[in-house]
């Protein structure tokens, strides 16, 4: 029986974080036909003959099945990556108001990545920002890290909504600086308080690159309503959700404009993603997660 996608909107039905990433994370390997981890940061170098009184975690059972002795496996390196998650916590990341569908998807995908780093043995940790930061964890690559890294995301998820926009830039700076030099910046934002200040941002991440480090993001995005500008026509009240600032209008009025304005700066985005050699990620929360993250892995599996 095939598993059903999960989507934002069946999430509320899952109420174990841990258990839905582990069981995602499967459902990428049965799709890659491979482990997605290989090539993703441990790279797996030979056998040896197993040593008595060692660990068993990594004997070859498989190998072991076919000649009657015990191998182990042997890595370049116990911990060959070190990553950290950044989530934008900010107000306009709790849209749809009724699926809080942003953040819940970025928790998720956060969920993933992180469960996939550590059973692969990388360092992996989290930080929440809007204004400036709001929660940050330690590097580690243990199963007890990992499982209080899920806690947290279940917080996130159940946070109420603050009226706070996101300084992206000045949270990009300060990790550059704190983060260990050649680490994953992995970043899971709307972009929307920067529609703006795209020169500082990138300015940021430039920043972040010259200290060696890799910057991944993950632009997340409700495609109906924001790409789209989907709804009825009627009038509507819209609401800021960071400012509180309302404005009665009729969607019909305004789709045409909207659209070409929101389409330009989000081009823009992706253009300067790929000048900056950023790897860039369309994370639309109208699609099932594994949709959005299943290229994502599957791109870089190719690129090692």
């Amino acid at each position: 029986m095939q598993a059903q996608p999960i989507t934002i909107a069946s999430l509320k039905e899952y109420d174990n974080l841990e258990l839905l990433a582990r069981q995602m994370v499967e459902g990428f390997i049965t799709g890659l036909h491979k482990s997605p981890y290989h090539g993703f940061s441990v790279e797996f170098a030979e056998h040896r003959l197993y040593n008595n009184g060692e660990s068993t975690r990594h004997v070859d059972w498989k190998l072991f099945a076919k000649t009657d002795r015990l191998f182990t496996k042997r890595y370049e390196e116990e911990t060959n990556l070190r990553a950290l998650l950044l989530l934008d916590v900010s107000a306009s990341m709790y849209y749809p108001v009724e699926t809080q569908g942003k953040v819940r998807f970025a928790c998720l995908a956060a969920a993933c990545l992180a469960y996939m780093l550590t059973r692969q043995r990388d360092a992996v940790g989290i930080a929440s920002f809007h204004e400036t930061l709001q929660s940050e964890t330690a590097i580690k690559s243990t199963q007890t890290h990992l499982r209080q890294l899920l806690v947290g995301l279940e917080q996130l998820m159940s946070t109420p909504q603050s009226q706070k926009k996101s300084h992206i830039a000045d949270i990009i700076h300060t990790m550059a600086e704190r983060v260990h030099k050649r680490s994953l910046l992995i970043i899971f934002t709307d972009m929307l308080d920067s529609s703006e200040n795209l020169d500082e941002v990138f300015s940021a991440i430039q920043h972040a690159k010259h200290n060696k480090h890799e910057v991944l993001l993950f632009h997340v995005y409700d495609s109906k309503s924001e790409w789209e500008f989907d709804f009825q026509d009627r009038p509507y009240r819209f609401v800021d959700l960071e400012s509180g600032e309302e404005m009665s209008l009729s969607p019909a009025d305004y789709r045409k404009a909207y659209t070409e304005a929101v389409q330009k700066f989000y081009a823009e985005v992706k253009l300067r993603s790929a000048q900056y050699k950023i790897d860039f990620v369309e994370a639309d929360v109208q699609k099932p997660i594994d949709q959005v993250l299943l290229p994502f892995l599957i791109k870089r599996s190719k690129m090692h």
